[in-house]
This record gives structure tokens, sequence and C-alpha cells, in this order.
């Protein structure tokens, strides 16, 4: 057979049904931690950002729900376009971006602004998803089948560098190599790449431009230059070690409301939630994550299909990146490369980006018993 299954729909008042709204509340809960961090941020008002991520939120809200919604077949069958029309517009930000903090990284709509890069790391997950259900086991380990992929990873990553942003292009590459490992490619082929990537570094360093070479330097050393490049990541130390086992209180936080912790809406808003909140609120947030993840693991196993089982665990995989890189670079383990904690951090297309991760996730629980036939077999 070829293409879809048998017809096997269900009706909108029955896919509503089966929205697994505990992971809905869990998103909400998430999220509510971050207007609250941001109204705090903002020394207790509702603007300029409590207000405005609200919005986004509710905005975004109803466009999980209608991703959900939609029966998988159209994703899958939509998948390349949606990764073309990306692809397109990561050009168009080459071509005639709007600038910000020195980098082309937006495409002005008027109303809004479009990071593309942000909605490229979901829409890289669905095209390597649809590529790699169409692929059998066993063309999965011979190295032609790989080719392509590749060039779906490759191609944006080398635009997102461009713009600059070290960080998101990392970031592409890491969630396709996640998807890679979860279809099956061979642990030996990883190592190559990693070897490789090693070979390249003198080469790859000569290419990025004097902050960035400063933030990996500062991030060896961030002591040789407290007042300067070392400043952001010394103050969020700061913060995070007073707030000890319970924190200092709601908007009691010293460094962040004095201002000595910087991007404290953005990209150090962990930083302030713990200098608040302490060790306990921070594994609070942590936990909520760790159970949103534990859901999306848990939607992978029961889809019947592999394109349902490659999607749902390629959007956790994005997930645990954004936690796990945001968290590490404030606490100093990692360069500072500026990626958003997930329904936390201020901004519009990183809030759009993680609404439609997780859109796909319920799309899939809802859709689970839905088959797509592999191409000229009968698996799924």
């Amino acid at each position: 057979m070829r293409g879809f299954a048998p017809a096997q729909r269900l009706s909108i008042g029955r896919k509503v049904l089966q929205i697994n709204w505990g992971l809905v509340l869990l998103v909400t809960a998430t999220a509510s931690i971050g207007v609250a961090m941001l109204y705090s941020a903002a020394n207790g008002s509702w603007n300029p950002w409590a207000t405005r991520q609200v919005l986004r939120f509710g905005i975004g809200l109803v466009i999980l729900i209608s991703v959900a919604l939609i029966d998988i077949r159209f994703w899958w069958r939509n998948a390349y376009l949606i990764y073309g029309v990306l692809m397109m517009m990561l050009i168009a930000v080459e071509v005639a971006g709007s600038i910000g903090m020195g980098a082309q990284r937006w495409i002005n709509l008027g109303v809004i602004k479009l990071q593309p890069s942000e909605l490229m790391k979901v829409g890289i997950v669905l095209a390597l998803a649809r590529y790699f259900h169409g692929v059998s086991a066993d063309d999965v380990k011979r190295i032609p089948y790989l080719f392509v992929p590749l060039l779906m990873i490759g191609a944006p990553s080398a635009l997102v560098l461009k713009q600059p942003d070290l960080g998101t292009a990392l970031f592409l590459i890491m969630t396709g190599g996640a998807i890679f490992f979860i279809a099956g490619v061979r642990l030996w082929k990883f190592g190559v790449v990693f070897a490789a990537a090693a070979a390249i570094v003198p080469v790859v360093w000569t290419t990025l431009r004097s902050y960035q070479q400063k933030r990996i330097l500062t991030f060896l050393d961030p002591e040789s230059d407290p007042l300067g490049a070392g400043y952001h990541i010394l103050q969020s130390k700061i913060a995070l070690g007073s707030g000890g086992l319970f924190g200092k209180g709601f908007m009691q936080g010293s460094q962040s409301h004095l201002n000595f912790l910087p991007e404290k809406q953005t990209d150090f808003i962990f930083t302030m939630l713990a200098e608040e909140f302490g060790m306990v609120g921070g594994l609070v947030l942590l936990g909520l994550y760790l159970l949103i993840m534990i859901y999306g693991f848990a939607i992978s196993l029961r889809s019947r299909t592999h394109f349902g089982r490659l999607l749902a665990m390629g959007v956790t995989s994005m997930l645990f990146l954004y936690v796990f890189i945001n968290i590490a670079m404030v606490m100093g383990l990692i360069p500072v490369v500026g990626v958003p904690l997930p329904l936390i951090s201020y901004g519009g297309t990183a809030m759009l980006t993680l609404m439609i991760g997780m859109g796909f996730l319920i799309c899939t629980y809802i859709h689970r018993d839905v088959a797509i036939f592999r191409h000229d077999s009968g698996e799924t």
C-alpha cells in the first residue's frame, strides 16, 4: 500500500474529549510561573512584559488546540512543504531581515516580528519525522540514506549561523542529532561526526565573530573580565547562590531588582526565580518540565505510527534541550548562547514555537491509533 490507511476519521467533538488536558494544565502552570516572574522583573508591574506574555500565551493556546485537532496525516503530508516555507523565510531574513542587537534574525510583519530560526526548531522535527517514517530500519543503517536528512539539518543551520546566531544553529544540529538517534542511526556514526567536528574546530574558530569568541573565552575564565564579558555570568552565579534554599521572597531579589542581573526577563529569568524562591522554587519548575517530558515520552510509546513516535520524541527532545541549555548557561556550565527558558522567558516567537510543539504532541496523542503506512509496505 502507499500513503494513508483507510479513512479513520474522528469527529471534532471526540477529538476535543481526547485532548490530553493534563498536559495542557502542566503547560499552563509552567507559563503562569513565567508571567509571575515577568511581573516581578518589572518591579510589580504588568507592563511592559507580563501583559504581553499573557496575550501571547492565550494566542499560543488557541494555536496549540488547533494544531492538536488537525488530523496527523495532514502534518505528515505537508511536513516537507512546511519545512520549505521556513527555509524560504530564513532566506528572506538573509535578504531583507530586520536587524536587532547587532544581528539580522527577524522578519517584520508589521504587527509582529517573527524569528524564523525559532520556528525552524519545530519545523526540522516535523520534516525529519516524515523522512525517517518512510525509511526502513535497514536503510537507516546505510550511509547514503543519511545524506538527505543531513542536508535538511545543515542548510538551515548554515543560514542561522550567518545571521549570526551560533546558539540557535547548534540547537538545530542537536535537535536533528536527537532524531537521528531516535530513528536508529548507529552510535559509531555519531562518533565519526564528533571526530570530524573536533578536527575543524580551529577553522570554525576563525569564522566566529569577536563577541562569540569572547563568550567562549569568558566561559573558561569569567573572572578575567568581571566588568565586561564576564559580567553576566558572574552576576548570575551571585544571584543563584544568594537565593539559598527557599529564596528571598517574591519581588525581593536584590540582584535582579537593583539591576545587577542583566537580561532578567529573557535569558537569565531562571536566575531571578532561583534568587526569589531558592533551590526549592527552581526544583518545582524543573519538576513541571520533567512531567511534561514524561507525558511526551509516554505519548511517543503509545503512538501506532513511526511518524507519530518520532514527532513526539522530537518535540520532547527539543523541550529538553531548551531547558538544559538555558539552565546550564545561567549556572556557568556552558557558554552564554542566548537560548530562552521555555514558557518562562519573555519572547513571542519562542512561545509560538513551544506551543506549536506541544500541539504536535497532543495531536500525536489524539491520533495515536491512526495508521500511516510506510511506502510500499504494510508497516506503520
